[in-house]
């Protein structure tokens, strides 16, 4: 019986390496798609030693000619797709909404909302072809549970809007067996702040007195990507086949706080 088949974006780093190497030890065959070659190429060697079947394309989930390339490679390569992980995104610039430049906007809904589009305008095809699957979008506790990061306005945005088309879609495509979800992390450890921007904090900072720590169940510590990658693995698996339209929260309960 052949293996199923997941698309994860932004599979080099973070969230996405670690839902890979979930995704497969649990039995898939993968799909890798980032930014970064080099980071693909050695996620694809590493997983190939275990036995799992890997492709990996280097792209930009922004740019509708990547997207169109990676549903015809995943159909050459593998002939059905089961699961889609939209994980790729930037936080981007946060600054004070009057700081915040157009062009600084559009880079940040470009990549985050585009790119999340952009993935399921060319995935969802696959899926339907193969009878139906589960789709899992990585969007965040900010702009969803949380307000009050400094100049995260675009962010937020995108992170909420993410949740919407979710919601929106999980009735749109209930009738062709497809479940989609939304993983809502708050503090994770991961590299994405490399590509942060953050400009005149305390002009848009809310402050706020906390208890000791911001994360209650962990005594202050940030999450791990595979906390992230526990959840996005349920929520593709048949474990959770009456789930779908829902955000879930890992966050050990830091948006409560925040």
């Amino acid at each position: 019986m052949a293996k199923p088949v997941a698309l994860v974006t932004g599979a080099g780093s973070g969230i996405g390496l670690a839902t890979a190497e979930k995704l497969a030890q649990a039995g898939y065959d993968l799909f890798l798609f980032d930014l970064d070659p080099s980071a693909l190429d050695a996620l694809k060697k590493r997983l190939e030693k275990t036995g799992t079947t890997a492709i990996a394309m280097a792209g930009d989930v922004a740019s509708e000619q990547d997207m169109e390339r990676a549903a015809g490679k995943i159909l050459e390569g593998f002939g059905r797709l089961d699961a889609v992980i939209a994980n790729a995104g930037i936080n981007g610039v946060w600054a004070p909404i009057d700081d915040l430049t157009p062009a600084e906007w559009d880079t940040t809904v470009h990549v985050n909302l585009r790119g999340t589009y952009l993935t399921l305008n060319k995935m969802v095809p696959l899926l339907k072809q193969s009878g139906g699957g589960a789709i899992v979008i990585v969007s965040s506790i900010n702009g969803v549970r949380t307000f009050t990061t400094p100049g995260a306005t675009a962010y937020s945005a995108t992170k909420a809007a993410q949740v919407a088309m979710a919601q929106q879609l999980a009735l749109e495509l209930a009738r062709h067996a497809i479940r989609i979800n939304v993983v809502c992390p708050g503090a994770i450890e991961t590299n994405i702040e490399d590509s942060t921007e953050v400009r005149h904090r305390e002009e848009s900072e809310v402050p706020v007195i906390w208890p000791e720590g911001t994360v209650p169940i962990s005594g202050g510590e940030p999450g791990r990507a595979g906390d992230v990658a526990d959840s996005i693995l349920f929520l593709v698996s048949t474990s959770s086949r009456h789930i779908t339209g829902s955000p879930v929260f890992v966050d050990g309960g830091q948006g409560l706080l925040r």
